[in-house]
């Protein structure tokens, strides 16, 4: 099995499509075997769900995620634990304990004032409406 997180400086990325970089981790009887960190090369909302799954991700650990992404990565097979902070290993350690706290009904909400100035506004990308 393949976990995702995306990744920044050792943790959780706080905005699946704004991530720079995945860790992947694999995974055999529940203990990880080898991990890795991917940039994304710039690939961004539309194009990261294909990108997962071209890499065999089967679950991803998120910060923020839009519901367009949401639908994405399930059209993809792909279980995501949404909501998720902190140190990017100890997140996955967590989730194969069975201990991960994760929130699914968290959604990215960039579109917001604060967010907005973090990121740049809205219109100045083009995300194919996976950040609604």
């Amino acid at each position: 099995m393949k976990i995702a997180v995306t990744y920044e400086n050792g943790n959780v990325f706080p905005h699946f499509g704004h991530t720079e970089a995945f860790k992947v981790y694999d995974v055999k009887d529940g203990k990880v075997t080898k991990s890795e960190v991917v940039p994304t090369n710039g690939s961004g909302h539309s194009a990261l769900a294909g990108f997962l799954q071209e890499r065999g991700v089967e679950k991803l650990i998120c910060g923020g995620i839009g519901m367009g992404a949401k639908m994405a990565l399930a059209e993809a097979g792909i279980e995501v634990y949404g909501g998720v902070s902190g140190e990017a290993d100890e997140t996955v350690l967590a989730l194969l304990g069975g201990t991960l706290a994760f929130d699914n009904d968290a959604v990215c909400s960039h579109h917001d004032h604060e967010h907005d100035e973090h990121y740049g506004h809205h219109d100045n990308h083009d995300c194919g409406g996976y950040c609604k």
